[in-house]
Order: C-alpha cells, then structure tokens, then sequence
C-alpha cells in the first residue's frame, strides 16, 4: 500500500487529496478544500501566493492527521502564470499577476511590431493567447523591470512547492504552456528570448515531470512532526494531469475533453505537430507525461457558467449549478449562439449581459430569461466542442468512435448529454477528478510504484467508475441543421 497527498488548484478552487494505491487500484479522500480566485489589487488581477501557500500546509497537517504514512507531495494549477523571486533572498518580488489581467494586451501589439503571429507558432508550436506567459514577461518588464534585476520566476506549481520546502526547478508541462519554450529541444527557446528582450537570467532550469523535486523544508516538518517528505515534480499543469487520467484504450485512437473553468480538447501524441494549418485553427502543443505532446485547443469552459451564477448570486438569486442546468433543460434549444472563446468573455465581470450583448452584436434574438442565458452558452459550448473534434479528427487524419471526457465538467450530465447530440457520438465521462488522479498517479511514478503511464491508466480503468452517453438522434439532427448558423457567429 502507498499513499500520496495531491494538491490541485484551480481558477475558482484548491483541493488537497489522499490516494491510496493498493492492489493495483486507487482510492482519494479529501482532506483540505479552499477558495481561489482573482484578486483585484491597485487595478490588477493578481493571485494571493502566499495564502495558497499558507492553505497548502493547512492542506499538509490535516491530511498527516489521518495518514501519518503520507509518502510524497505534488501540485498542479492552472497553466501560464509565476512568481517572481530575488535570485538571492528568494523572497517573492510582488504578488504574481492573474492570467486574466488585461496588461497583456499592449505587451501583444508591442510584441507584434518585430514578429508574426504565423513566426511566433512556427517557433514554439503553441496557440496564440494574450495571456500567455510571453506576453505576460513583456508586460512586466515594461510594468516593473526592476523585479527582472536580481529577479527570477517560478510557475506558480513550482513556486506553491518552493514555499513548502521544493528545489528552485520548473516543470516541463507547466513551462509548456508559457509560448517560450522550444518544443523539440523542451527546453527554453533562447533565441526567441533574445528577440524579446527577456533576460536569460530569470528564467530556471527545466525538469520533466515523474521526478523528485526537493524534500519538505526542516522548518516545516519540525512544525507538523513528520519526515521530510519528498516533493515530487509531476504533471504539473492541471491538464498534463488531466491527461495522464483518461481511461484511453490502449490500441486505438481516442480524444479526449478536460472539463473545467477551462475545456481543453486534443489528443495525446509522440511529437509537436506545427503547421500553418494547425495553427489557424488555434491548436496548441503542450508536454505531457512520458514525452507526450498534448496537441489540443483551450476553450472558454465553466467560466462562463461560474461568471454567470457569481453575478446572479452576487444580486440575491441563490442558484446552485444544478439550478442552472435544470433552468436551462427547460428551456428551448438553439435560440441564440455564443463563440465561447470571443474575447469579451475572458475577464471577469458581467457575463450574462456580455452574452447579451453579444447575441445583439451579432443580430440574434438576445435571451431574455437566466433560463435563455444558460442555454445559449449549453448550445455554444456543444456545438464548439463537435467542430474543433472535426477539426482535430482532419489534422490528424482519425475518424474518432467515442469521445472521453473528464474533470469536473462531467458532473454537468446536461452538458455531457448535448456534447454527445452535437457529435453524433458515445461521450464517456469520468473519472470527475482527473486531475488529482493524475497527479497522484505521477507521484507513484516517480516513487517508482507504478512502472509507466500505461501502466497507470490501467490503474485508473480499474478503479473509476465512467458514465456513457449516447447521441439522441432528434437532437443530433437540430445541432445540424443550426450547424451553419453557429459557425456564422462564432467565426468558424
């Protein structure tokens, strides 16, 4: 029997949880759950490093409480934001900046002036977002270059694991996402550093996941009376993670969906595949575990079920998510369309009514009714995920037969149902914590417990329980027949 404690953080929320792996089958219990979320600081979205670190050894204690044989510790977050440290104190420089603050548009254009887009894909094979770390480096240094003197920056799963005692290393996965690394080399892309402006200096050693990252630090373990348990480096992208979990065959094609504030849709293969054709169509290529490439496409997910239930509880209404889904199975289909991924939707704020706005932008009838609302963004997010999997099915030249979802995502049964109408095929759903399973999954790994990834999604097979949904052929027929009418709007 070995136990693992994983620590997954989202946009909106951070778990710990324990697995036991036992008999080739895993079980997790949660021990620690804790908000997260942008936090407005003189005018900037930023994240609050050192409460997340604070809840983290909260997470530790309570979990050592009950499971004194712990054997290891990992993190994974969201992908794309850092901490920047003094190279010699290593005491954080400033809150670090939420991928969600709009600084990075200037440091877009700014960044345009000297390159392409279609040069910037060529270069690092990955989607094109104002958000990305590149982006974010550039606003920064313009913003505040005094903390690029003496300055180097973590991921922010890195740096969440440098606080509890971890190496000052970063993670393949995570860096992945960043749009400055080099996807042959997997290492730092140094000329496309160069050309920025970047100094080589802020930017730390690389490491692939399923490997040791430092021990918990003495003064943290003298504190909770333990060991010094091993902090290991796994997929420390959420997705990466995420990935590792899908209960995949083993000798067929599969795709899958990573359901949550963010949808990431994709498939798992051996090398970037970089094409001007690929990137039109806003496919990306980030690490995996064991090699892998994660060639997927991000999509505007949860959030925009999250952003709506906050502005309507926020005004006294009280609704739970399975409110919103029951409000929403009441209420017609294809009314109105959204493009989930327009760029109104990004930053928190008033999502209802931007939904609005858009659907009288676009010269739709404008919902009405919370109800209206919540099926246009049902109805969006389906028929967005059926084209981006015609579109991955023709770049890589597959015909897909079933359809894998997991994360938390797949409790919305709505969602999932739809998903499965607008594809016209068996969406399998599960296991709901991908994530932490994946997670958890890397650290016996790395541990040396389970002897590859193949190794662990037979594991996962074993032990999760998967719901199936199968397409309904009424529905199926409407998603065609407003296929066109959705495409016209959401620019496909």
């Amino acid at each position: 029997m070995n136990k693992f404690l994983a620590f997954d953080l989202g946009a909106s929320s951070g778990r710990g949880i324990v697995g036991t792996l036992d008999s080739g089958k895993l079980e997790l219990r949660e021990v620690h759950r804790f908000p997260n979320g942008p936090v407005l600081k003189d005018g900037s979205f930023t994240w609050d490093y050192p409460r997340l670190a604070a809840e983290l050894k909260e997470g530790l204690k309570k979990a050592l409480a009950s499971d004194p044989e712990i054997e290891g510790i990992a993190i994974d977050t969201w992908g794309v934001d850092y901490v920047f440290f003094d190279t010699e104190t290593h005491e954080m420089k400033r809150l670090p900046y939420n991928y969600r603050d709009e600084r990075t548009v200037a440091a877009v254009e700014k960044v345009l002036r000297s390159t392409t887009l279609e040069a910037l894909y060529r270069a690092t094979g990955i989607q094109h977002m104002a958000l990305n770390t590149l982006f974010q480096l550039v606003a920064h240094k313009t913003q505040h270059p005094e903390d690029l003197e003496h300055g180097v920056f973590l991921p922010i799963p890195d740096a969440l694991a440098f606080a509890l005692g971890g190496d000052f290393t970063a993670e393949y996965s995570h860096c992945s996402t960043t749009e400055l690394l080099d996807p042959v080399s997997r290492d730092w892309h140094w000329a496309l550093i160069d050309s920025l402006g970047l100094p080589r200096s802020i930017f730390p050693k690389i490491v692939p996941p399923c490997t040791v990252g430092g021990a918990l630090s003495d003064e943290i373990a003298a504190e909770l009376h333990c060991r010094k348990l091993p902090i290991y480096k796994v997929g420390s992208h959420d997705t990466a993670s995420a990935v590792a979990a899908v209960p995949a065959p083993e000798n067929a094609d599969w795709a899958y969906l990573s359901a949550g504030t963010w949808a990431l849709l994709g498939a798992e293969i051996d090398a970037p595949e970089i094409s001007e054709d690929s990137r039109r169509e806003s496919f990306t290529n980030e690490g995996g575990l064991d090699g892998k490439i994660r060639f997927l496409t991000n999509i505007m997910g949860s959030w925009l079920f999250q952003e709506s239930r906050r502005v309507w509880n926020e005004a006294g209404k009280n609704l739970s998510f399975a409110d919103m889904e029951k409000m929403a199975l009441a209420t017609p289909p294809c009314q109105s369309f959204i493009n989930p991924n327009d760029a109104t939707f990004a930053a928190p704020g008033d999502m209802p009514e931007r939904i609005r706005d858009f659907c009288r932008r676009t010269g739709q009838r404008i919902p009405q009714s919370d109800g209206e609302v919540l099926r246009t963004i049902y109805d969006s997010l389906a028929l967005y995920f059926a084209g981006k999997l015609a579109t991955l099915a023709r770049l890589r030249g597959v015909r897909y037969g079933a359809f894998n979802v997991v994360g938390g995502g797949t409790r919305d049964r709505l969602l999932m149902q739809l998903t499965s109408d607008a594809m016209d095929l068996p969406v399998i759903a599960g296991p709901v914590e991908a994530t932490a399973v994946g997670n958890l999954l890397g650290q016996a790994i790395a541990a040396k417990q389970v002897g590859s990834l193949a190794a662990a999604r037979r594991i996962v097979r074993a032990s999760f329980e998967v719901s199936t949904y199968s397409p309904r052929a009424e529905m199926t027929a409407l998603y065609r027949e407003k296929a066109a009418a959705f495409a016209e709007v959401a620019g496909r």
